[in-house]
């Protein structure tokens, strides 16, 4: 029995745990997700699809400014849990600077220059 609810309880640390790192695209998020955010309830979260859905996705963090309600306070307490796309939080890997083969432009052979030319 011990074993059990001690397993039960180290799954659902890990839930938590990782709640705790996600990241909310503010752009696709719900307004249940929305209001999981510090200083963010009902009706900021409503505020936030509304301008959303009038304006278009927001194309940087900095853009929730503009809705009503959210001020610097807000979106500084908020800041590092939210985004405006998902893909750019994901890591790149350390070889994007390196080019491949294929897209190493080879140079012509050219002949070689006569002496006295």
């Amino acid at each position: 029995m011990a074993i059990k609810n001690i397993r039960i309880f180290l799954i659902l640390l890990f839930t938590f745990s990782l709640n705790a790192w996600a990241v909310i695209d503010i752009n696709t998020a719900r307004q249940a997700e929305l209001e999981t955010l510090a200083g963010i309830g009902a009706v900021k979260a409503k505020a936030i699809i509304d301008y959303r859905q009038k304006h278009g996705p927001f194309k940087s963090v900095n853009e929730l400014e503009h809705v009503s309600g959210i001020g610097k306070s807000t979106l500084n307490a908020i800041r590092d849990k939210i985004t405006v796309n998902r893909k750019k939080m994901q890591p790149k890997h350390h070889t994007d600077h390196i080019r491949s083969e294929t897209s190493i432009a080879k140079k012509p052979d050219r002949p070689a220059k006569e002496p006295g030319k």
